[in-house]
């Protein structure tokens, strides 16, 4: 995680965290709609339905969006989103720079 709490990193890619002003209770129920709809898009491409499909992910931008992962950023300082950008490319380049190769 960035020292701001705001990313995660893979492949040295940084991804969105939820937003942390989500009370537990609120943040699981949308985990386990994004779950859900994970299983729905694996289902729906074993049987070749594309309109389940579809709607699977649609569901699953949804469940990201009110976890924070995706559209307004949640954080109020006026910075940038940077989900989905390469670390090494971003304020973060010193930081990820100094990370061990297992935590990238």
């Amino acid at each position: 995680m960035t020292p701001d709490g705001r990313y995660f990193v893979v492949r040295g890619r940084l991804w969105r965290m939820s937003d942390p002003t989500l009370d537990a209770g609120e943040r699981q129920s949308f985990v386990d709609q994004l779950m859900e709809a994970r299983r729905a898009i694996g289902a729906a491409k074993r049987s070749s339905d594309e309109l389940a499909e579809s709607e699977a992910h649609a569901t699953v931008d949804r469940a990201k969006r009110a976890l924070g992962e995706r559209g307004p950023v949640w954080w109020d300082d006026g910075a940038p989103d940077l989900n989905r950008h390469m670390a090494r490319n971003t304020p973060y380049a010193d930081w990820f720079a100094g990370l061990s190769d297992d935590h990238s």
